[in-house]
């Protein structure tokens, strides 16, 4: 397992073929940190499919409100949390292979709860969506998640937790 320098900011997302670890960057987006960790917590995220999945560009999960078991998966992707949206935090951290950037509408300021993973150094999105986190380990296992939009069988976040409540 990686080293985990802070366990209360690091994410432990269990998917089909293994753990991710995430690291999020509390010092450079703050609320979004805090929303991952609030939703993990509250078990939210656990069952939620990636329901926009890209070649060679990212995994899109976390919409709790859809995406759940037994959700609407024709809806999947416009709905986020009970919780309101988040204000952008738009940083000088580049969209890089692994990193974790926050979905949203048109609106900067309309992230919630949904999420995605870059495949691959996408710097295009770089200041236009926030970055809070990256992963550390278990890449290989992002990298297996079905594709699509939204994929035929969608792969799911079984288990999100915060490393330090593990």
């Amino acid at each position: 397992m990686a080293e985990i320098r802070d366990p209360e900011n690091t994410i432990l997302m269990e998917l089909k073929d293994g753990t991710v670890v995430i690291e999020l960057m509390p010092d450079i987006a703050p609320e979004h940190s805090a929303r991952m960790k609030e939703l993990a917590r509250a078990g939210a995220y656990d069952g939620v499919a990636f329901h926009r999945v890209i070649e060679g560009f990212m995994a899109q999960t976390g919409d709790v409100k859809h995406g759940g078991e037994g959700g609407d998966m024709r809806r999947a992707g416009t709905g986020g949390s009970d919780l309101p949206d988040l204000k952008a935090e738009f940083s000088g951290i580049p969209h890089d292979r692994g990193t974790l950037g926050a979905a949203r509408s048109a609106n900067p300021d309309s992230a919630n709860s949904q999420f995605f993973i870059n495949f691959a150094d996408n710097h295009f999105l770089n200041r236009q969506y926030t970055v809070y986190g990256r992963v550390i380990e278990g890449m290989e296992h992002v990298d297996r998640i079905a594709r699509g939009e939204p994929p035929a069988n969608p792969d799911r976040m079984i288990r999100v937790r915060v490393a330090a409540d593990v």
